[in-house]
């Protein structure tokens, strides 16, 4: 008799395989975790940090993301490598070549800082869409906590990726705005090349709090799970370790993708410095505490359609972001421990994987009722992730330098 596992495995396969003729003319399906962890950088706390960024100092912080561009590639190169070549996500690579003590500390922090860092997402969301539709804010933030849960719980990694694809998208709406205002093109090339701000402390916070914003710890776990997880949904797709042959072309698919979705998410954030720089701050609205409050300060400088485009970039690239950043922790977490994890397995395959996404973002969901500011939880999560990404950088660059 065939093994029912086996018997599973067979089945799942054919119909990722079924899915993927399917939509094999989708210019998207050809697209690997490059985009979506690009995408998920720009979530709404990184709206936020931008558009602070470009209300608080003009176009004297443009020069950040040119210099941002090949450091944040570069480690998510690694990373896709690492998942690719061994077939294991980071906190499986950290526990097999590093002390115990590592690996938790590490799992410990991402997962409080991803909570967090959730709760200030979500928080935002519900926010604009308050603003949006008129419908109470707590109420909104609850029903996209629980439709991120359920996507991610019930709807098989090979579907839920190409929604989540299709919602990168939403980040055009930041280049949009910019169609919609005043852009003087000749003094935004020559400031971003040769800014012109005082070198103080709050210039010094706010160029740590970009380059933090952007290369974050939680896409370093993400990327490299995704590669495992897109290796899975292949059929006859071993590790690299296993398969030598194929490391060309993987290696050069990771490459492309990864620097292009980097490329996507930085030009991003590009936009968003520069749509408050020329609207917020030269109307004189100079402290943008959160995403929402830009996007409420833009309307009546810059009309009602760039308020419309930046609400709604927010919203979908959101959609994105609070999946990332609960996933992450979920596959860091199980990794550690030995559990079983995926999208692709059903509920009753991986219940402690889900329990660790649901968790987390209900526990984000509890901070939004509590005394306490998701604004707070944001600040917090951005110490956490300072602490935890510079060790982090070198577990990576460790790992990727073993032969």
């Amino acid at each position: 008799m065939r093994d029912p596992d086996q018997t599973k495995s067979v089945r799942s396969s054919r119909a990722i395989r079924a899915w993927r003729d399917r939509f094999k003319d989708n210019p998207l399906a050809r697209i690997g975790p490059g985009l979506i962890t690009g995408v998920a950088d720009d979530d709404p706390s990184g709206i936020a940090t931008y558009s602070q960024a470009g209300a608080q100092f003009g176009l004297n912080m443009l020069w950040t993301m040119p210099l941002c561009y090949p450091l944040m590639s570069a480690v998510q190169s690694m990373c896709a490598r690492i998942g690719r070549v061994t077939g294991k996500g980071l906190s499986a690579n950290i526990k097999a070549n590093f002390p115990p003590v590592v690996l938790m500390a590490v799992v410990a922090l991402l997962l409080i800082a991803n909570t967090l860092n959730i709760a200030a997402d979500v928080a935002a969301m519900g926010d604009v869409a308050e603003m949006v539709t008129g419908v109470d804010r707590h109420l909104m933030t609850a029903m996209f906590v629980v439709t991120t849960l359920l996507l991610q719980v019930f709807v098989p990694y090979h579907r839920y990726v190409s929604f989540l694809k299709w919602l990168t998208l939403s980040l055009l709406a930041y280049a949009g705005v910019l169609f919609t205002v005043h852009v003087p093109w000749g003094q935004v090339a020559l400031q971003t090349v040769w800014p012109r701000f005082t070198p103080n402390a709050a210039a010094a916070a706010m160029i740590v709090g970009v380059f933090g914003t952007t290369i974050s710890p939680y896409l370093f776990f993400w990327q490299a799970s995704e590669e495992v997880e897109d290796m899975a949904a292949q059929a006859d797709c071993p590790a690299l370790v296993a398969d030598p042959a194929q490391a060309v072309r993987e290696l050069r698919r990771i490459k492309w993708d990864t620097w292009t979705g980097m490329l996507y998410s930085d030009i991003t954030a590009f936009f968003i410095i520069l749509a408050t720089a020329v609207t917020l701050n030269v109307a004189g609205v100079t402290n943008i505490e959160t995403a929402a409050q830009a996007a409420s300060a833009l309307k009546p400088i810059a009309g009602d359609f760039a308020f419309a485009l930046f609400a709604a970039g927010m919203l979908g690239v959101g959609m994105i972001g609070v999946p990332v950043l609960a996933g992450s922790g979920a596959y860091a977490l199980s990794e550690a421990l030995g559990w079983r994890f995926g999208l692709e397995r059903k509920l009753g395959e991986a219940r402690g994987f889900y329990a660790v996404i649901a968790m987390s973002v209900l526990a984000a969901l509890g901070i939004q009722y509590s005394p306490n500011s998701p604004m707070k939880a944001l600040f917090w999560s951005a110490v956490i992730n300072g602490v935890v990404a510079a060790p982090m950088l070198a577990v990576i660059i460790v790992l990727a330098s073993r032969k």
